[in-house]
């Protein structure tokens, strides 16, 4: 299976292109796209196929969760277990922007997405093609990123489609990407913490949630 692909401009992608994406989706099949943070895979989590090509294509292990791009913050609630107030306070104050939020999952979420761990991480993006994307397809997306699992997250759309070619099916390439990453913040537990540091510092997290 040889990957397409697709020159953007990721401020104000095509409609083609977009269409084009969304048909690939929709068929269950995989798209790189430039995000707010960096490329990242996006599926539809509800197709168990698409899932199970995502961890192929990563070599990722099973037993590890899919991350979800979320339209807005009902539908992240409608994914979670339980939004706690921590939940609302993270998600209101970075939203839509480079956090992710690891909640229970509900019973909405297929349990292969969740890596058999009945936990989600939930991010509401901002940039235009993710946007696009969630717009159209009118639900959320897998949206992990763009690279084979330990290795480092791709850059441009060619260094993705050097890395991931045969793995994947369309590529949006939209030139560079140089965001720090997502910052992961867990609040399954009774005290909150960062799994991951990335483009919000985790002071800025610790400044959210701070007892007023």
């Amino acid at each position: 299976m040889a990957t397409d692909l697709i020159e953007i401009d990721p401020d104000h992608p095509s409609a083609e292109a977009l269409d084009r994406a969304v048909r690939h989706i929709q068929k269950g099949e995989i798209v790189a796209i430039p995000s707010d943070t960096l490329y990242i895979l996006v599926a539809d989590p509800f197709n168990l196929r698409a899932v199970g090509r995502v961890f192929a294509a990563k070599g990722r292990s099973p037993n590890q969760s899919l991350p979800l791009l979320v339209p807005d913050l009902l539908t992240a609630q409608e994914l979670a277990k339980e939004a706690t107030s921590r939940f609302f306070l993270l998600a209101r104050h970075f939203w839509p922007g480079p956090l992710t939020i690891i909640v229970p999952a509900s019973a909405k979420v297929p349990l292969k997405v969740t890596g058999n761990t009945g936990r989600l991480a939930l991010r509401q993006p901002a940039s235009p093609t993710a946007v696009a994307l969630l717009e159209r397809l009118k639900q959320p997306l897998i949206g992990t990123s763009a690279n084979i699992s330990g290795q480092p997250t791709c850059h441009s759309g060619i260094e993705v489609f050097g890395i991931m070619d045969s793995r994947i099916d369309l590529v949006l390439d939209g030139g560079p990407c140089l965001g720090a990453g997502a910052t992961t913040v867990d609040i399954t537990e009774p005290y909150w913490r960062v799994i991951r540091e990335g483009a919000i510092p985790e002071r800025a997290v610790e400044e959210c949630l701070k007892p007023r």
